[in-house]
């Protein structure tokens, strides 16, 4: 069953796409027709175009690994930031810091650099500075905060990237296609997928659009998610299981030992004693 439908999509404005005169030739194949100069998305392929990326997101995640949401763009900001906190997801909102992919380890830095001014100020060390200072401290932690707080958990490069409009994000794109990271991306008519992995021709503008898209995407992450829940649940079950099942062996061995050492002794007094009569 597919996770969206043609009729979702059309009612969220999925199929406009951009103005004739601006269109990128390399979407031709997802473009349906054009009327009043607007390109119209064939949103047949939309769907089919989500199933697909849905299900390679899920397996992403039932593996363990995360994926990076990047949206910087009014429209999609909230949508995504609210959506990729409901399933613990890395998210980027604000500036795509340049390098934060091809340089990751100075990004990482930037981050323990916030946790570190948080230690201090819990511990009073912080306490004897002047206003002054504690002022500086405070607006370089929220500026750490705004541009990296939503990536404090990410203690390693993302196994993909989910991206909002590939136009306004064309450095994170050009980051991970340098690094090999798969990039998921709604991509509309004035935009080249030649550098998405998975392309799902959409409008990437319209809030509605980017929300339908977004909450098919995300609620097969949380399915791959709680698929591997389930599956360590089941692991440890059969590991105590087993854990059981050896403990009982051990001890069937144990008796079958001690029964067979119980009939050697007696086989032995009862050679020394049949021995013992033909001595006499």
């Amino acid at each position: 069953m597919s996770r969206t439908n043609f009729d979702v999509l059309l009612e969220a404005g999925s199929h406009f796409g951009h103005l004739k005169r601006k269109w990128n030739p390399a979407m031709a194949p997802y473009i349906f027709m054009e009327r009043n100069g607007i390109h119209i998305i064939d949103l047949h392929k939309t769907v089919a175009k989500v199933d697909e990326a849905a299900d390679a997101l899920k397996q992403i995640a039932k593996s363990g690994r995360k994926i990076l949401f990047v949206a910087t763009k009014k429209q999609a900001k909230q949508v995504v930031a609210d959506r990729a906190a409901a399933i613990n997801m890395p998210y980027v909102i604000e500036r795509w810091p340049g390098g934060m992919l091809t340089n990751f380890p100075t990004i990482r830095k930037a981050v323990k650099k916030m946790a570190t001014i948080d230690k201090l100020t819990n511990d009073g060390t912080y306490s004897n500075l002047s206003k002054r200072e504690i002022l500086q401290i405070s607006r370089q932690r929220a500026k750490l905060e705004k541009n990296l707080g939503s990536i404090a958990d990410l203690t390693r490069l993302p196994s993909a990237l989910f991206i909002i409009d590939v136009m306004k994000e064309h450095i994170a794109v050009r980051e991970a296609n340098r690094l090999g990271i798969p990039v998921f991306a709604v991509v509309d008519t004035n935009s080249d997928p030649s550098n998405v992995d998975f392309v799902i021709p959409a409008n990437d503008d319209a809030t509605k659009s980017i929300e339908v898209i977004l909450n098919a995407c995300c609620d097969a992450i949380a399915e791959g998610l709680e698929e591997r829940k389930a599956e360590k649940v089941d692991m440890e079950i059969a590991g105590e299981t087993l854990a059981i099942a050896n403990k009982g062996k051990r001890k069937s061995t144990k008796a079958r030992l001690d029964k067979s050492d119980e009939e050697a002794i007696n086989a032995a007094k009862a050679a020394a004693f049949i021995k013992e009569d033909e001595e006499a």
